[in-house]
């Protein structure tokens, strides 16, 4: 009852998304990890490999080791964290098991050369990427050792959170090749899939808000922040600031613009050549910003 309470509580259309999130990614695995033969990133991966090696479904082992974790997380780390991790595991498990006894066949890609596997891993990646997104939207995650490198990461900052999961994808890669029967195609693939799942997760959560930062010394801030808010549509922060070489007194705009409005950026600044420009990416923006073009 716990369970649904806090279901109820925190909003039930996290976990409707949670389901489908853990069901979707269950399927991943059936139509393109499984059958091709080469182990996930992550804690699945070491998971699969045991699957593979000893014939004890991912389902079971995903059960076995994650609650145990997730139990700690719940205790010291975030309560409704670490029960949106719990739903998703409870689901994927259930969905992985009964995947098992449903013929996928005519579904299933199965690699027969080379490149066809390198697709089989750029699919998969594809898709866990664009699940795991969709999961920390939601407040969760895809459990296993993201719960374990974020709780590392909060109770020591100074460890970087992409290189604990560098690290743990490096032992997994490693793992393969021995399990795979001294092959380095499973080491690929799986470096393959770590690179596409990791690369489209972050260009899916931060390229929404990513922005560029102007910051530009001038002696006409009136004439060009109106060109600026006229043509872009975006308002400017001005300061005040002063020259240590030349001892002059000048003023600093600053302008955040959407990625796309940078060419625009560009062309009003010529018509400023006595401005001097430091452009910077922004990854996150919040608050009063829109994404206009």
């Amino acid at each position: 009852m716990l369970l649904i309470d806090k279901i109820k509580n925190k909003g039930s259309y996290q976990y409707i998304g949670i389901f489908f999130v853990a069901v979707l990614g269950a399927l991943n695995y059936e139509l393109f990890v499984f059958p091709n033969n080469f182990a996930p990133a992550g804690l699945n991966g070491i998971l699969t490999i045991i699957q593979h090696v000893f014939d004890f479904r991912v389902g079971y082992l995903s059960l076995m080791v994650n609650i145990p974790i997730i139990a700690f997380t719940y205790m010291v780390l975030d309560k409704d964290y670490a029960l949106k991790n719990l739903f998703y595991v409870v689901v994927f498990s259930v969905a992985n098991l009964i995947f098992k006894e449903i013929n996928f066949s005519k579904f299933v890609f199965y690699a027969t050369d080379g490149g066809e596997k390198v697709m089989a891993a750029i699919a998969a990646g594809v898709f866990n990427g664009l699940l795991y997104s969709v999961a920390i939207r939601l407040g969760g995650s895809t459990a296993g050792m993201d719960v374990v490198a974020t709780f590392i990461n909060r109770k020591k900052p100074e460890f970087s959170f992409v290189w604990i999961v560098f690290t743990i994808n490096v032992v997994v890669a490693a793992l393969s090749f021995f399990a795979f029967g001294h092959d380095y195609a499973p080491v690929i693939l799986c470096m393959i899939y770590s690179f596409v799942t990791s690369k489209l997760n972050d260009n899916i959560l931060k390229g929404a808000r990513a922005a560029a930062k102007f910051e530009i010394i001038t002696d006409d801030p009136e004439t060009l922040a109106q060109d600026l808010m006229s043509k872009l549509r975006h308002g400017c922060t001005v300061v005040p600031a002063k020259g240590m070489y030349s001892g002059e007194e000048k003023q600093m705009l600053i302008c955040v613009v959407n990625k796309l409005q940078i060419a625009d950026f560009e062309k009003i600044l010529k018509n400023h050549k006595e401005s001097f420009v430091i452009v910077s990416s922004v990854n996150n923006t919040y608050g009063n910003f829109k994404h206009i073009k």
